[in-house]
């Protein structure tokens, strides 16, 4: 018979300084039989400051996978499991979200506790009107892959959040500056701690800030990438191209004799997304040259 009942319980940390960090993340370091994490020495020191002297386990990418079954077993047998991140919120793009997806699946109790995230804090730091965004985790790596995901996302109306290395982030840049040329970016680095800045500008001026501070040194701290969703002008662009496309593809499918005018209106607003008025027009002006 259990003395009491077992938890596990998702412990945000501060991005850096540690006057972020929250009472009821304190509560839970202090009353948790065990804290997991993903690396025992930044942990160690966070706990330290605060006087709190916890068995302390690591728990990270390596590891999560082996790990989780008998840390579930554990609270099935009445203990109380804390799990942090190195910094933020634990579950965002991190081994915690694996161990959050097997303890659900057992109906093991998980108290996520609220607490601060590089994500919505990069956001609101870049000032960009969107009202809403998509996170991407971490940016890919292989540029083949870069350039795949940007023009995936390229017509989402949404800020685009990504994080990302310093050792990669000009070779980042200059993809979306490849791909993306008219946006706003925003590089959001060593967010909430001494040297915090936000760089902010058109893709190019953005990507010349920093392709110079690698020529002049290394770039260093955590780095959120921020971009900003589609302006008039890309818009308009696209739109533009949209209609060339499509005025191609109708001059194409007219050769098909076996077509009607109606089959080919309904083959262009299904391969190009125009409206039934613009496919028409684009069909009849084409059957007069």
């Amino acid at each position: 018979m259990k003395s009491k009942p077992g938890k596990l319980l998702i412990c945000p940390t501060p991005l850096g300084n540690l006057g972020d960090v929250t009472k009821r993340s304190i509560e839970a370091f202090e009353n948790c039989d065990v804290v997991c994490c993903e690396d025992t020495r930044v942990t160690s020191k966070l706990l330290y400051v605060f006087g709190i002297h916890k068995p302390l386990e690591r728990l990270d990418e390596a590891s999560v996978s082996h790990k989780a079954k008998h840390l579930i077993e554990r609270i099935n047998n009445g203990e109380i499991v804390a799990y942090a991140s190195d910094a933020g919120m634990p579950g965002v793009s991190d081994p915690g979200q694996r161990l959050i997806d097997a303890a659900r699946n057992a109906d093991v109790t998980v108290e996520v506790l609220p607490g601060p995230t590089a994500v919505t804090t990069a956001y609101v730091a870049s000032g960009f009107p969107a009202q809403s965004f998509y996170f991407g985790a971490f940016f890919p790596r292989k540029p083949g892959e870069r350039t795949r995901l940007l023009q995936q996302l390229k017509a989402l109306n949404s800020v685009l959040v990504f994080y990302e290395s310093p050792l990669r982030l000009v070779s980042a840049l200059k993809a979306i500056s490849d791909v993306l040329p008219t946006r706003r970016v925003a590089v959001c680095r060593e967010l909430t701690k001494l040297h915090e800045e936000v760089v902010r500008g058109s893709i190019s001026e953005v990507y010349s800030e920093f392709l110079a501070r690698q020529d002049n040194g290394a770039i260093k701290g955590e780095i959120v990438i921020v971009i900003d969703a589609p302006g008039d002008e890309e818009v308009l662009c696209d739109k533009q191209d949209a209609f060339s496309a499509a005025g191609a593809r109708a001059q194409e499918l007219l050769r098909d004799e076996s077509l009607s005018k109606k089959d080919i209106v309904s083959k262009l607003r299904n391969e190009f997304g125009l409206s039934r008025n613009d496919a028409y027009d684009l069909v009849h002006s084409r059957l007069k040259h």
